[in-house]
């Protein structure tokens, strides 16, 4: 799905965005783990250039927790921004998105700051659910724009960061001259639309005879409601399912982005047969009194690829041993029936 700048999309985007940032926390930088010495990180042309005299700079680092699979990105501060408004100044804010694949579902924000061009944010925005298959081919956008109430917000300058350029565990600090904006590279329109991420245990058990399927939690799914916010369950089935007796669906989770369901399913099955099935998963929004909206999924299997076709391989390879990964949600799914 093709970013928009925030000069073209409706400004209520925006307003979405700020009751939402709550929803994905925000993280005192001291509070962080603490890891190898950071590396410090100029940009090569130093101060001179034009962008960086007519747009600023901007200080923020970046921490990949391997562990946890979570991207950690402190925004300090920005120096010498451009003018937006009337009175010389401008209210900036700092906004994060992963591409390719951008989505509101995956985009932070920071606060807004009122009436300076040397904001001081020290706010640290975090993603979940990031893969080692991410550091390896995603690159981060950090755009600054500048507020407005009674028009578009309006963008200053952005940077992109290629998330290969961090070592795992490492807190890399960058302090770069904003550019203008940069343009989207159109191979990015036809990746799947992300709508979130999911947290998915596997494991066979000899005891039971079966496949245990747990759905432990989501991160940054796509909003579906009014309110900004989702009422999600998760469906999963086994495929193929002939009788459709594989349907298993968890608790709804009101309002919220981030659910942590903690249910597990099992599926009895031969280990022998596994190796010829799929497992969908898709995440929905309940609604009442109407159909419910289809949020994003994912389908794991020996014709799944990367980390998805990695994550079934294991479990069929280690019986008895809980495995457990996150996964992306895509807008499609190919073959599967997305109707509740």
């Amino acid at each position: 799905m093709p970013s928009v700048s925030p000069a073209e999309a409706p400004r209520d985007e925006d307003e979405d965005v700020d009751q939402l940032f709550g929803a994905y926390g925000t993280t005192p930088a001291e509070q962080l783990p603490k890891y190898q010495a950071p590396e410090e990180v100029v940009d090569p042309e130093g101060y001179e250039s034009d962008d960086c005299t007519t747009l600023g700079t901007l200080d923020f680092s970046l921490l990949y927790d391997q562990e946890n699979n979570a991207l950690h990105c402190t925004i300090n501060k920005a120096k010498g921004l451009k003018p937006m408004d009337h009175n010389g100044l401008a209210d900036p804010y700092v906004k994060l998105h992963l591409l390719p694949g951008a989505s509101k579902a995956n985009k932070l924000r920071t606060k807004t700051l009122r009436n300076t061009l040397n904001p001081t944010w020290n706010e640290t925005l975090t993603y979940y659910g990031i893969t080692d298959e991410d550091m390896i081919r995603k690159t981060l956008r950090i755009s600054v724009c500048d507020e407005d109430k009674f028009r578009h917000n309006e963008f200053i300058g952005e940077t992109r960061i290629p998330l290969k350029k961090l070592k795992p565990n490492q807190t890399k600090n960058f302090n770069i001259c904003l550019e203008k904006q940069l343009p989207i590279d159109k191979t990015e329109d036809k990746s799947l639309e992300e709508r979130g991420r999911i947290l998915i245990s596997l494991k066979y058990s000899s005891q039971k005879q079966g496949l245990l399927v747990g759905i432990i939690r989501c991160a940054h799914l796509a909003a579906m409601d009014a309110n900004g916010y989702s009422d999600p369950y998760v469906k999963t089935y086994l495929k193929p399912d002939e009788d459709k007796k594989s349907k298993h669906k968890t608790a709804v989770k009101k309002k919220t982005l981030n659910p942590e369901f903690n249910e597990e399913f099992c599926y009895e099955i031969k280990h022998g047969d596994l190796a010829k099935k799929t497992l969908e998963v898709t995440v929905w929004d309940y609604d009442i009194g109407k159909s419910n909206d289809f949020i994003g999924g994912v389908v794991l299997g020996i014709n799944a690829k990367g980390e998805r076709l990695k994550h079934w391989f294991d479990c069929l390879k280690n019986k008895d041993k809980k495995i457990e990964r996150w996964h992306t949600l895509t807008n499609e799914l190919p073959g599967a029936v997305l109707s509740d």
